[in-house]
């Protein structure tokens, strides 16, 4: 029995879909301690409709459970064997290229180690052997399913059917992580921290604004520009952050893993996936009518409890905007003691009430990263007058609280210099810990850092080998080779990610870009007005001590630019080129950045638009003839160095 509160817009939804019941018979229901078969086949549908037209009524937990208990009165139900449908009238639905299918779930550790056995299982009939199975591990995102074929974005639908949505390509949605169009199955999605600091205020959840982005109206002007600004997505599945490893390692190290990956991404997902990478067990295990059974999908209860407020904290980030962090009653909440918690921002502590003696709902989603679901009870909100690293006057700005004092503000300062050093990430020396200890000795610049001698470091208490490694990987960090992109990432300037600084730098050089006014960059595909304004005013913030960086030498790879790589430079100029395989004349991320100073786009999987598949070692055939049926010329190892030699 679950409370519920029906609004008039999930009313109109299911008036329109035909349900089979009303809103009134779907709350009577939803209310009763237990169902008979036709009324738990009514709320599934219901439910299920009300969930892919951006409106959901329950958890993924609860609808979960009532699939359960379905299946406990009748394992044999038509509905346990079908993906459940959207809601799309059928004249309007097309063939999907490949059917979509719903994916199996475990709740239990145990119940991932009883597929782990059938894996084997499958494995031993096909006389593999254990050392050669791996497992690959990804987030399972929780946006709206689609397929991307290169010419047609189709939803999922029934899993054979769906509907044309490449509208949602023609207004400007674009491919994940800079990647190509027709990488089949994937999400669209949009950013948690953008739908946060920007969307949460005009929407209910982030599945109002999926369901927004393909509908047939005029998209509302908030997720145009959400668009626009890069926040919403076409995931596909194959571009995902992903651990894979002998299945032995990831039975071993599973907690760790699904932490892993649960954070990998700064979108909404509910779960992990799990898929045996092997051809021939994929082949041999197949699928039900509802799902494959090579794969499935770890997804944990998110456990809720109400928590009283003891104080609110602000602290300032690196921009300068001042985040609120509740202190809580520690309270134990899916194994873990919480006794903290961030709020979005500022201006939810104060219309929500959030302050000493305020109740709220937390939720530790995926055993992860607890959150504030509701308040329950609110108190007098309670907010800073001044930052608190620098006391300086705090200003509002939208829904946060910022502070101005971008040059002698220490969290500023420090902040910006953790992020330098992290992102370079060509030496491990410059963490936290010694950024605060120079920071407390007045240093506050990046080039200020690479300026220090050997005695200036031990004044500030650093012993003489510490110091002295300080030094030489300050000096090894100019010298190793990195990316140009990365090096202007580094820098932290909001909405230039090292996407699109490679975006840039494609049309720009680095000192260049210091110059071009957003009329400039609203030209390249992929810059928006707003962002480009943002970036222009970013970067003449960090001008003055970008060039002093600059100037002190670094060996840098500078981006293809993309005239040359219409003067055909190289023999896979232009080509779409994937590697797999173990390569024996170096690593795989080597070849393919090389590929990519010949002007080469390199690709993740093989679609229609691959020029060459480069097979290493280990590769098997099923991959290779799959390459070779769509038309892509497979080349070994030596015959594509002889190919760019």
């Amino acid at each position: 029995m679950i409370d519920v509160n029906i609004s008039d817009q999930q009313i109109s939804i299911l008036s329109e879909a035909n349900s089979q019941i009303d809103a009134t018979q779907l709350t009577i229901l939803l209310t009763k301690e237990s169902l008979i078969e036709s009324e738990l086949l009514a709320v599934l549908e219901a439910t299920n409709t009300l969930y892919r037209a951006g409106f959901p009524l329950i958890e993924d937990k609860q609808y979960d459970a009532y699939i359960a208990e379905l299946k406990n009165i009748n394992p044999e139900h038509p509905y346990l064997s079908q993906v459940e449908p959207e809601a799309l009238a059928e004249a309007k639905t097309v063939a999907l290229p490949q059917k979509m299918l719903s994916t199996d779930k475990a709740y239990s550790f145990a119940e991932i180690q009883k597929w782990v056995k059938r894996i084997l299982k499958a494995a031993n009939e096909l006389n593999v052997a254990e050392a050669d199975i791996e497992i690959r591990v990804t987030p399972k995102l929780d946006g709206y399913a689609a397929f991307d074929d290169g010419s047609t974005l189709y939803t999922r639908g029934d899993g054979v059917r769906g509907q044309d949505i490449t509208r949602a390509f023609q207004r400007g949605l674009k491919v994940a992580n800079l990647g190509e169009r027709g990488l089949g199955a994937g999400e669209i999605v949009i950013q948690k921290s953008y739908f946060d600091e920007v969307l949460s205020q005009h929407f209910e959840n982030s599945r109002n604004i999926q369901a927004a982005i393909i509908a047939e109206k005029k998209v509302d002007e908030n997720v145009q520009k959400a668009i626009d600004e890069g926040a919403c997505v076409f995931y596909p599945f194959a571009l995902l952050a992903n651990k894979t490893a002998h299945f032995s390692e990831i039975i071993d190290n599973f907690d760790d893993i699904v932490a892993q990956i649960w954070g990998a991404v700064d979108f909404d997902i509910d779960g992990v996936i799990l898929e045996t990478t092997h051809a021939a067990i994929k082949a041999h295990m197949g699928a039900t009518r509802h799902h494959h059974r090579w794969q499935i999908a770890f997804k944990v209860n998110d456990e809720s409890a109400e928590v009283e407020v003891k104080n609110i904290i602000p602290q300032t980030s690196r921009t300068g905007r001042v985040s609120p962090v509740a202190e809580l009653v520690p309270t134990k909440l899916s194994g873990a003691t919480i006794s903290r918690v961030t709020v979005h921002h500022y201006n939810m502590v104060k219309t929500n009430g959030v302050g000493p003696g305020a109740i709220v709902q937390l939720v530790r989603s995926g055993l992860v990263i607890p959150k504030i679901e509701k308040v329950i009870k609110k108190a007098e909100p309670q907010l800073p007058d001044s930052c608190p690293s620098c006391h300086a006057h705090l200003l509002w700005e939208s829904d946060h609280l910022i502070c101005p004092n971008k040059s002698d503000c220490p969290a500023q300062t420090e902040n910006t210099l953790v992020h330098f050093f992290k992102t370079l990430g060509n030496n491990d020396g410059f963490g936290p810990k010694v950024i605060e200890r120079l920071s407390h000795y007045g240093v506050r610049h990046i080039h200020d850092i690479y300026e220090l001698k050997v005695h200036q470091l031990t004044s500030f208490g650093f012993g003489d080998k510490t110091a002295q490694n300080l030094i030489d990987q300050l000096k090894a960090s100019r010298e190793i080779e990195i990316e140009d992109w990365r090096f202007l990432s580094a820098f932290g300037v909001s909405r230039l990610g090292g996407g699109n600084c490679e975006k840039l730098l494609q049309h720009h050089s680095l000192l260049k870009l210091l110059e071009l006014s957003a009329e400039e960059m609203v030209k390249i595909d992929g810059f928006a007005e707003v962002s480009a304004q943002a970036i222009v005013e970013g970067l003449a913030n960090i001008k003055e001590e970008f060039v002093k960086v600059y100037a002190l030498g670094f060996n840098l790879a500078n981006t293809v630019k993309v005239f040359e790589m219409s003067e055909n430079a190289s023999p896979i100029a232009g080509a779409v080129v994937v590697f797999t395989g173990s390569m024996q004349q170096g690593k795989r991320s080597d070849m393919e950045k090389h590929a990519k100073s010949l002007g080469a786009k390199v690709a993740k999987s093989v679609t229609g638009k691959t020029t060459y598949l480069v097979t290493g070692e280990k590769v098997g055939e099923t991959k290779i003839n799959a390459a070779k049926d769509k038309g892509v010329e497979v080349l070994s190892e030596q015959a594509y160095l002889d190919l760019i030699q």
